[in-house]
């Protein structure tokens, strides 16, 4: 149920209602009478409560109705315009009894400007509905329905038109409207003034000083005396100094940070680093800024099958290949500005020590178990060989590929048991290797369900919803018994006799390593894992989704079987994936920016750390994008948040000599205090909830409240006036300047080097937020700024360019292979069948490296289709005058039928289950036309046609 408090023929209600009409949420409507004297009027409508929270701003009400699935940027850039330019100008120009040609020439601009956005398209971001069609659509409602106005402003002919028609017949749009009515004409846009006083009525020319999509909204008095009351406040002793190396301590808020282990085989992207370590980091940054006892701790995963192939690709030992990779990833972190306590990593004693001893004490509680396994064996490298050591014929029917891997087959794409290959091979050595049974070590987690199910109630509302759910699935499905040990060289040795040539696997010791990492950082490691029974540690994990299952299920069931006391999670903070452009980050092919690529691109670290944070994968996937990063540089960094504490400072060094002058508040003053105290307020909320997106909006929120103040008073002429102007130009650059003070402040877990910069240009010592409530007089009269100077300078479109040509990888040399795939002649099988093993060769080295999916699956793809080609030459190679039957196989043997219906029937269900599990259309598609493909070579063989079902099926 979503209440919506409200007066009467407003259309910033109307939006927020076809919002929860859309999104099957039941409305109730608060009706305000703002003519009752009896009742305190609010002083900004609509509003709303969600979790005991109200939201005031009506396109914030949207997006938490209708949050965006797709082109986000887009959303967001159409509701900025909408907050900062449309609703002001059409407010002013019908709401208002006194019209201009100036303001006229605004909204037929805004008309034009709408019609472009519409060409070719049915709704403004594409062929979805979104939230800023529905936030225009409830703005130019009055208007298009006053018959005199609309025929005035709007030709019947445009798009716009066309637009405003279709979504009127919405279902959404006629329940609302059946709900609330919203009159026609101006009495609507009288309203939306009265309800929202200070709508920038500079419109257009100030659009670029704006940020988010909220405008300013008249504050309580309750506010301005709390803006009084925060400015007046003294706090000494703002720095808290704490000791090295930083322990828990009993009666204070100590928080624990980790940070999901970077796997040390390769070097992270932009994805890797917003997914985990930069999120932390900013979480970490914030919470000291509180005088918070934090500890973050992270460090490389140096374990497992994926370093020993790695190492066996370079040619060197394991230990070589982890010293190698783990300076790349020091260093890259270290210039994004990443605030470790320490950067450890697992290839340690300490890690040893640690994951044996919680073994064992598994084994003494009764959760682990042996269980005989078959395994190939190599009798020549005297080893038991993982997945990514053997090599063979596939298994599965009707596919031929000779190099399939021990876990999957390159050539059809399925999952492969290593005992089932054809015609097996050692990959280090060549030797066949014979089937074998080991002894490995399973954690009994069905034992472990009853406390983990209880601890998942106690523990899982502070996470990420995307955690949740995935923690969700696991548990309903039922748990299963894990191995928890492999047969490698490289990893934590099992300590029992007997089995001391067996190590951990990874999943089950790579989580150990927040604790080994500690122990590296101190010897009073166990006061931050087994606490004192008068201290409190809270334990927040930062993570990509694909780590949840081993930090909601695996480590908690590993820490809760030992009955220690230890400390387990209580935020799961889990992003979404943040791809490249239109696609995946790719090393091999050189798509994307890696950590060791983005300080050679000449854009500061700060800058990178914003966007990414502004693009944060939170609730869904997100892109990085070379043209949405110049624009977010150029108009928040530069134009709005640079463009204000740049301005407030040279005006105090022209006009003031650098000395801050006297400061006398008066209502408007107050306002804007009180305006950006409650953004400090918002963005208080969002960072204690982790919502690191949130909290920079709210930032440059303060930043066009700035901007709008400094605008409508224009100190620059005041100074030029009396005495008393002169004394109210200081009060506002002294202000400023205060605003300033505190931005850099809020601003420091996000840019930490434009944050001292702006201390710096200040003159102010490092301040912080304990005790804050908001705006404080940081700089009095004659406080002595220092120099100041451009904090943010322009991205130029020939940058651009540029950088999108050297990131963008291999993508057109692809196509071309792809194009001389197709046009290969069949008729060369030798040639075809060299280039099916050198591509076959390439994957391999792909996924024995440890490359993510989305560097080998397009490899694997053009694999498949050269194997196509393959099976077409091999057909017309052969012999006895069959190559021409459609029913002969590439073998020269008739084909059995039964054997392709048993696929379809199989890939029928694959199909079935995507769709009914509500996979995307990206999903399926590919899965159906490998049904379809598999119907017509049934049909080749049968000589029964494929027919196509018109409408809905009928009964078999």
């Amino acid at each position: 149920m979503v209440a919506i408090s409200s007066n009467e023929n407003n259309p910033a209600t109307l939006k927020l209602i076809v919002a929860a009409k859309y999104s099957k949420q039941e409305v109730e409507i608060v009706k305000v009478n703002l003519n009752d004297k009896n009742v305190a009027p609010p002083k900004h409508l609509p509003y709303f409560e969600v979790d005991d929270e109200i939201i005031f701003t009506s396109n914030a009400g949207l997006l938490y109705l209708l949050p965006p699935e797709q082109n986000e940027s887009k959303v967001y850039e159409w509701l900025e315009w909408e907050a900062a330019v449309f609703t002001p100008v059409i407010a002013f120009l019908i709401g208002n009894s006194s019209k201009n040609s100036s303001q006229r020439s605004k909204f037929v601009s805004c008309l034009k400007k709408l019609n472009v956005g519409l060409e070719n398209q049915q709704f403004l971001t594409g062929d979805s509905l979104t939230a800023c069609d529905i936030s225009i659509w409830s703005v130019l409602f009055p208007l298009v329905k006053d018959d005199t106005l609309c025929k005035e402003y709007i030709d019947k002919s445009t798009q716009l038109f066309k637009w405003f028609e279709n979504l009127e017949k919405h279902s959404a749009v006629v329940e609302a409207l059946k709900l609330y009515k919203v009159a026609a004409g101006q009495i609507s846009y009288q309203v939306l003034l009265a309800s929202c006083k200070y709508l920038n009525e500079f419109g257009i020319e100030n659009a670029n000083v704006g940020s988010p999509d909220q405008v300013a909204v008249e504050v309580t008095l309750e506010e301005i005396e709390a803006a009084k009351e925060s400015w007046n406040r003294v706090i000494t002793n703002d720095i808290k100094k704490f000791d090295k190396p930083v322990l828990p301590k009993p009666d204070e808020k100590n928080i624990l940070i980790t940070s999901a282990l970077p796997y040390v085989n390769n070097v992270p992207h932009l994805g890797n680093i917003i997914g985990c370590v930069l999120s932390a980091d900013v979480f970490a940054r914030y919470s000291r800024l509180l005088n918070r006892n934090v500890l973050f701790v992270c460090g490389t995963d140096e374990y497992g099958t994926a370093t020993e192939t790695k190492a066996l690709e370079e040619g060197l030992s394991c230990k070589q290949i982890c010293d190698k990779y783990f300076k790349i990833h020091d260093a890259i972190y270290k210039w994004f500005n990443i605030s470790f306590d320490h950067f450890g990593r697992t290839s340690t004693p300490q890690q040893t020590e640690i994951s044996q001893d919680i073994f064992l004490q598994l084994n003494d509680n009764g959760f682990i178990f042996i269980e005989s396994v078959e395994q190939l064996h190599c009798e020549k490298c005297d080893r038991f060989l993982a997945d990514r050591f053997v090599e063979g014929g596939c298994p599965h029917v009707g596919c031929t590929y000779e190099n399939a891997r021990g876990d999957q087959c390159d050539g059809c794409g399925k999952l492969v048991n290593a005992i089932e290959l054809k015609n097996a091979r050692c990959k280090i050595c060549g030797n066949t290797p014979k089937i074998k049974s080991s002894s490995q070590f399973f954690m009994d987690l069905p034992k472990l369900e009853p406390l983990l199910l209880h601890w998942f109630k106690q523990s899982s509302p502070g996470w990420s919803a995307n955690a949740q759910t995935i923690c969700k699935a696991w548990l309903k499905e039922g748990l299963k018994p894990r191995c928890i040990t492999r047969d490698l060289k490289w990893g934590v040795p099992v300590p029992m006799e007997g089995y001391r040539n067996k190590v951990f696997y990874v999943w089950f010791d790579a989580p150990i390593g927040y604790m080994s990492i500690t122990k590296n950082y101190t010897e009073h490691w166990q006061k931050w894992w087994k606490p004192e029974a008068n201290t409190d540690i809270t334990l927040y994990n930062f993570m990509a989704k694909d780590n949840v299952p081993f930090h909601s299920i695996m480590f908690p069931a590993t820490l809760l079987g030992c009955n220690r006391g230890y400390v387990t999670v209580k935020h799961i903070m889990a992003t979404e994936y943040l791809n490249y452009e239109d696609g995946k980050f790719s090393k091999s092919r050189g798509v994307g920016v890696f950590g060791t690529d983005a300080q050679n691109t000449n854009i500061p670290s700060d800058v990178w750390r914003f966007y990414l944070l502004y693009v944060r994968p939170e609730s869904q996937d997100s892109n990085f994008n070379w043209s949405d990063l110049a624009t977010k540089n150029n108009s928040e960094l530069l134009n709005n948040l640079g463009n204000f504490i740049n301005r407030a400072l040279m005006f105090v060094k022209n006009s003031f000599k650098k000395t801050i002058p006297k400061i006398v508040l008066n209502e408007d003053d107050l306002t804007l205090l009180a305006l950006c105290n409650r953004e400090f307020k918002a963005y208080i909320a969002a960072l204690e909830k982790a919502k690191l997106k949130d909290g920079i909006r709210h930032i440059l929120g303060i930043s066009k409240h700035g901007n709008q103040y400094m605008q409508s008073n224009q100190p620059w002429v005041l100074l030029k006036g009396t005495e008393e102007e002169k004394i109210r130009a200081g009060t506002v650059i002294g202000v400023c300047s205060n605003i300033v003070c505190f931005l850099s402040i809020m601003l420091s877990p996000y840019l930490p080097e434009t944050s001292e910069k702006i201390r710096k240009q200040l003159n102010v010592d490092e301040l912080n937020l304990f005790g804050r409530t908001g705006i404080a007089n940081f700089l009095p009269e004659g406080h002595v700024i220092g120099e100041p100077s451009p904090l943010f300078t322009k991205i130029e479109e020939s940058q651009i360019e540029e950088l999108k040509k050297r990131f963008g990888g291999k993508q057109e040399t692809q196509n071309n292979n792809t194009k001389n795939i197709k046009e290969l002649d069949t008729n060369d099988k030798a040639l075809i069948q060299k280039m099916v093993d050198e591509q076959a060769a390439a994957v391999r080295k792909l996924k024995e490296g440890g490359a993510d999916k989305s560097v080998w699956q397009p490899e694997v793809k053009k694999l498949l289709a050269l194997k196509e080609k393959l099976k077409v030459a091999t057909t017309n190679e052969a012999s006895n005058g069959l190559k021409d039957d459609p029913k002969v196989a590439s073998n020269g043997l008739k084909e059995d039928p039964k054997v392709v219906e048993e696929e379809i029937a199989k890939q029928g269900l694959v199909v079935r289950k995507l769709k009914e599990g509500g996979a995307e259309k990206s999903v399926w598609q590919p899965e159906v036309e490998k049904l379809l493909a598999l119907k017509n070579k049934l049909a080749s063989i049968t000589g029964v046609p494929v027919v196509q079902p018109k409408g809905k099926k009928g009964k078999k």
